[in-house]
């Protein structure tokens, strides 16, 4: 069977993660999936002045491959073609899927996203807030979360004579959450020497008020992000008590379980479903939880290690490839 995959572009984490990851594997089944090329990214560029130009080019891109999908058995649509608009998707090959990990749904209205879910035969989602939203306008609605390669992200074992990090990871875009945790970062790198922060992303946050010694920055790159994870001892996941972060689908949180690391994250949507699963993390909410939870496993490396490998165990078990793969390629045959 051959799958037409329709993605925001090359260097979009959903792209990589819900679709590219999945290549190898599912040929293994007898599914040859074909990522759709194209120059253009789904989202518009930050000038007001060259989006004309882009959204023009980006349209040419994709309606010549909605033409070429005819080609092709199936279709997946991993989002919407131009960002928050429903534009050429109707006119791809049916079957066609839309893959969704992220509340898109809440921009313009959501008009959009009604509209493309209507025009698809399944909405594949990531988590089940999702589901929940799309069982309104899809006849046909599964659950697929955001799978993990067990293999390249394990763990790897740290001694205890190494200073202690407290890391975290992600784009730009999600430095309000991350940066609402200052007030609790400052407090507890004060109270321990041999702990320092290190953030990892596409830009530098700031934090006025920390030492500018106790945190570093690195910049990300693919072939990094497996070892920089790996040299954290504590994984965060802030969030704020919102219906945009209910839609994200904790893909942060299972990078850090993978490597055999304990999480603290807010316990907002997935997250909390996620830390119901077992005992592989803490919940907090409010800067004096956060700054509780940090006291705690800085404190302890007997309770990092239990809460590491219970949450590696949740990945083998329900996150990894190896797990997801074949539930995915029966989303794609049974449509």
């Amino acid at each position: 069977m051959k799958v037409a995959a329709f993605t925001g572009g090359r260097d979009v984490p959903s792209a990589r993660f819900r679709v590219r990851q999945y290549i190898k594997p599912l040929a293994d089944l007898g599914i040859a999936i074909t990522e759709m090329p194209t120059s253009t990214s789904v989202y518009p560029p930050a000038a007001r002045w060259q989006r004309p130009g882009w959204a023009a080019t980006r349209l040419a891109e994709v309606g010549w491959q909605a033409i070429r999908s005819h080609g092709f058995d199936r279709v997946l649509l991993q989002r919407e073609m131009l960002s928050s608009l429903a534009t050429l998707e109707g006119l791809t090959k049916r079957p066609r899927l839309l893959d969704v990990d992220d509340a898109i749904h809440l921009l313009r209205g959501g008009r959009f996203a009604r509209r493309i879910a209507g025009a698809c035969d399944r909405v594949i989602c990531g988590n089940a807030w999702l589901a929940d939203v799309y069982s309104g306008w899809a006849r046909d609605v599964v659950i697929l979360p955001t799978g993990v390669d067990a293999d390249r992200y394990h763990p790897i074992e740290k001694t205890q004579a190494d200073r202690l990090v407290i890391g975290w990871i992600g784009t730009a875009a999600n430095f309000p959450y991350l940066e609402s945790l200052e007030p609790a970062l400052k407090i507890v790198l004060a109270r321990y020497d041999h702990v320092d922060l290190r953030i990892v992303s596409n830009a530098r946050p700031s934090f006025p008020t920390i030492d500018s010694s106790r945190w570093s920055f690195v910049q990300w790159s693919e072939p990094r992000e497996v070892s920089e994870i790996q040299a954290t001892d504590i994984g965060l996941m802030p969030l704020a008590d919102t219906d945009w972060a209910r839609g994200k689908c904790s893909f942060k949180m299972l990078q850090y379980m993978a490597c055999g690391k304990p999480v603290i994250v807010s316990p907002i949507g997935m997250n909390a479903d996620i830390l119901a699963m077992d005992t592989l993390g803490i919940g907090a909410r409010g800067i004096d939880e956060w700054v509780d939870a940090l006291d705690l496993l800085v404190a302890s490396h007997a309770e990092r290690s239990r809460l590491g490998r219970a949450g590696r165990t949740v990945i083998e078990r329900t996150f990894s490839l190896t797990m997801l793969v074949p539930k995915l390629a029966h989303h794609l045959r049974d449509v």
